[in-house]
Protein backbone atom coordinates (compact mmCIF):
# COMPACT_ATOMS: atom_id res chain seq x y z
CA UNK A 1 0.00 0.00 0.00
CA UNK A 2 1.55 2.67 -0.74
CA UNK A 3 1.66 6.14 1.28
CA UNK A 4 0.64 9.12 -0.26
CA UNK A 5 0.06 12.85 1.21
CA UNK A 6 -1.94 15.75 -0.60
CA UNK A 7 0.08 19.91 -0.45
CA UNK A 8 -1.02 23.33 -1.20
CA UNK A 9 0.11 24.82 -4.37
CA UNK A 10 -0.41 28.32 -5.25
CA UNK A 11 -2.32 29.05 -8.10
CA UNK A 12 -1.35 32.84 -10.21
CA UNK A 13 -5.21 32.48 -11.05
CA UNK A 14 -7.08 31.84 -7.96
CA UNK A 15 -6.69 32.64 -4.24
CA UNK A 16 -6.97 29.53 -3.21
CA UNK A 17 -4.74 26.71 -3.65
CA UNK A 18 -5.16 24.01 -5.73
CA UNK A 19 -4.14 20.37 -3.55
CA UNK A 20 -1.58 18.17 -5.53
CA UNK A 21 -0.91 14.64 -3.97
CA UNK A 22 2.43 13.00 -3.99
CA UNK A 23 2.80 9.33 -3.97
CA UNK A 24 5.64 7.68 -2.39
CA UNK A 25 7.06 4.73 -4.99
CA UNK A 26 6.96 1.00 -3.20
CA UNK A 27 10.89 1.12 -3.31
CA UNK A 28 10.63 4.54 -1.50
CA UNK A 29 8.21 4.10 0.98
CA UNK A 30 10.66 0.49 1.63
CA UNK A 31 13.65 2.70 2.22
CA UNK A 32 11.76 5.09 4.87
CA UNK A 33 10.38 1.76 6.61
CA UNK A 34 13.80 0.14 6.93
CA UNK A 35 15.10 3.72 8.43
CA UNK A 36 12.47 3.98 11.02
CA UNK A 37 13.14 0.41 11.78
CA UNK A 38 16.36 0.23 12.37
CA UNK A 39 15.88 4.34 14.25
CA UNK A 40 13.09 2.62 16.29
CA UNK A 41 15.08 -0.27 17.50
CA UNK A 42 17.66 2.06 18.62
CA UNK A 43 14.97 4.27 19.63
CA UNK A 44 13.75 1.15 22.21
CA UNK A 45 16.77 0.24 23.27
CA UNK A 46 17.73 3.81 24.64
CA UNK A 47 14.17 3.65 25.82
CA UNK A 48 14.94 0.50 28.27
CA UNK A 49 18.24 2.73 29.23
CA UNK A 50 16.43 5.56 30.34
CA UNK A 51 13.79 3.12 32.44
CA UNK A 52 16.37 1.52 34.28
CA UNK A 53 17.93 5.30 34.68
CA UNK A 54 14.64 6.52 36.25
CA UNK A 55 14.28 3.46 38.40
CA UNK A 56 17.97 3.95 39.84
CA UNK A 57 17.29 7.56 39.96
CA UNK A 58 14.58 7.24 41.79
CA UNK A 59 15.52 3.70 44.32
CA UNK A 60 12.32 1.54 42.76
CA UNK A 61 12.60 -1.90 42.50
CA UNK A 62 13.55 -2.61 38.94
CA UNK A 63 11.31 -5.39 38.43
CA UNK A 64 12.05 -6.73 34.25
CA UNK A 65 8.15 -5.87 33.76
CA UNK A 66 8.08 -2.36 35.38
CA UNK A 67 10.91 -1.49 33.02
CA UNK A 68 9.64 -2.81 30.06
CA UNK A 69 6.08 -0.94 30.34
CA UNK A 70 8.42 2.42 31.48
CA UNK A 71 10.54 1.70 28.13
CA UNK A 72 7.38 1.06 26.29
CA UNK A 73 5.92 4.21 27.64
CA UNK A 74 8.59 6.41 26.43
CA UNK A 75 8.94 4.23 23.05
CA UNK A 76 5.50 5.17 22.01
CA UNK A 77 5.70 8.77 23.03
CA UNK A 78 9.05 8.99 21.14
CA UNK A 79 8.23 6.34 18.39
CA UNK A 80 5.31 7.95 16.50
CA UNK A 81 8.26 9.07 13.77
CA UNK A 82 7.11 6.65 10.79
CA UNK A 83 4.34 8.36 8.99
CA UNK A 84 5.87 11.58 10.02
CA UNK A 85 9.53 10.52 7.77
CA UNK A 86 7.37 9.57 5.07
CA UNK A 87 5.10 13.02 5.28
CA UNK A 88 8.81 14.74 5.51
CA UNK A 89 10.23 12.65 2.37
CA UNK A 90 6.70 13.58 0.47
CA UNK A 91 6.67 17.07 1.08
CA UNK A 92 10.75 17.08 0.20
CA UNK A 93 9.42 15.18 -3.33
CA UNK A 94 6.52 17.93 -3.28
CA UNK A 95 8.71 20.68 -3.35
CA UNK A 96 11.36 19.88 -5.65
CA UNK A 97 8.44 19.80 -8.41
Amino acid sequence: MTFSKSFPKKSNKSVYPNWEEIVLSNEEEKEIENKARIENNKLFAECVEDAKTLFQEKNLKEYQTDIINTAISLFEKRASHEIFWKENAAKEKFDKV
